[in-house]
């Protein structure tokens, strides 16, 4: 496969997106101007299912792989064991290899949407395949060659020193292991998100002492919501990459203004002048920016049917044309227990909340009595909020 060294598109995959790049992006540069083919890697732990945040990269990925290079995509079904500390307060919940083979088995097929896999230039590889042929001797060098005061460098550990909390012996193995992926893929770079960092870098080192080799790190920017945190799944703010059209599109238009620029730079192709453009009206940008994320998770056409979706249910007030549908054995149920069984609350707190907030509606009307009766029947409609709704089957 030609190597492609266009100055314009070498400029666009080191900057768009890009947080850092380490030793620096002028030596990356020369040697992606060289036309040397280099191999990269971006690992993925199967530790629940995949969301705009994993997007972000391997939209990374995709322009790597179109300049013509080698890109792997090591699924971490050993490291997922252990769990990444990265950014963690507390020790992660161990996962069975079970749980990690179940959380795993779409990802190829969602990554194809944003992968070409039917180029030659693409191949997805497993840690475990390696980790588990360590043997107690091979795991006591790879030890030997990180200092106990540079793992305890990281920023969470040093919050959970303070805080009093435990840090697990196996938790500073985890960057050792990550470390050890690049040595045996004898990568040339890995990229990651910029939270990610310590991990890559530690990869960075263990390739100079081991191989004598220099290993290119980037990091990209991160999608994180209003108050600072990460998208992703331990925030519970994701939208999953398998989400049906209609709920990406609702959640999207939920997001504050202030997500939408980087949302354009991060999970887009659209020109930055493009996108100032579309952010002089916020409204039209969250829709702009629904569409593009849906048509890559899905297509073009589910991506204009969740926008007229959108706009029948919260423009034009109607209901939305598929209701989720839950059948129900009671004639009659107090409220609370109603919005629980249909699984529009989580609890009966939670209903009552949301009934006291004027959040519930039975039929288009609003619920303002907590202790309310409601006599069940066939096509009854429940909302709560603007997104969920029920029909009582």
């Amino acid at each position: 496969m030609t190597i492609e060294t266009d100055q314009k598109k070498i400029e666009e995959v080191l900057t768009r997106g890009v947080e850092n790049i380490y030793p620096t992006k002028e030596a990356l540069e020369r040697v992606l101007k060289s036309g040397k083919k280099i191999r990269l890697y971006n690992g993925i732990d199967p530790t629940g299912k995949l969301h705009v945040g994993h997007l972000v990269i391997l939209r990374k990925l995709r322009q790597f792989q179109d300049l013509g290079h080698e890109v792997i995509v090591l699924i971490g079904d050993f490291t997922a064991m252990i769990g990444d500390p990265t950014d963690k307060s507390a020790t992660r919940k161990p996962l069975t290899r079970k749980q990690i083979l179940e959380n795993a088995k779409n990802y190829k097929k969602q990554i194809s949407k944003v992968l070409d896999l039917k180029k030659s230039n693409i191949r997805f590889l497993h840690n475990e395949k390696w980790t588990n042929e360590l043997s107690p001797a091979d795991m006591l060098e790879l030890a030997s060659k990180f200092t106990v005061a540079r793992l305890l460098e990281r920023d969470m550990f040093q919050a959970r020193i303070k805080e009093g909390r435990d840090i697990r012996v196996h938790e500073f193995l985890y960057p050792i292991f990550q470390a050890y992926d690049s040595v045996t893929m004898d990568v040339d770079l890995e990229i990651g998100g910029n939270d990610q960092m310590f991990n890559m870098l530690a990869g960075r080192e263990l390739m100079r002492q081991i191989k004598n080799k220099e290993k290119f790190v980037i990091t990209t920017k991160l999608l994180i919501d209003s108050s600072g945190k990460k998208m992703g799944k331990t925030e519970g703010n994701m939208i999953n990459l398998d989400e049906v059209p209609g709920q990406m599109f609702g959640k999207i238009m939920s997001w504050p203004d202030s997500l939408l620029e980087m949302g354009f730079e991060l999970l887009t192709d659209i020109p930055s002048d493009r996108a100032r453009e579309l952010l002089k009206n916020p409204r039209e940008a969250k829709a702009e920016l629904a569409k593009k994320i849906i048509s890559v998770c899905h297509d073009e056409s589910a991506a204009n049917a969740a926008e007229k979706e959108f706009e029948k249910v919260f423009k034009d007030k109607e209901l939305p044309v598929k209701i989720p549908e839950v059948a129900l054995k009671e004639t009659s149920l107090n409220i609370l227990d109603l919005l629980v069984k249909t699984k529009l609350a989580h609890s009966k707190s939670e209903a009552k909340r949301l009934i006291l907030q004027k959040g519930v509606k039975i039929d288009g009307q609003i619920q303002k009595d907590w202790q309310k009766i409601v006599e069940t029947k066939r096509g009854q409609v429940l909302q709560v909020g603007k997104r969920k709704f029920v029909k009582i089957a």
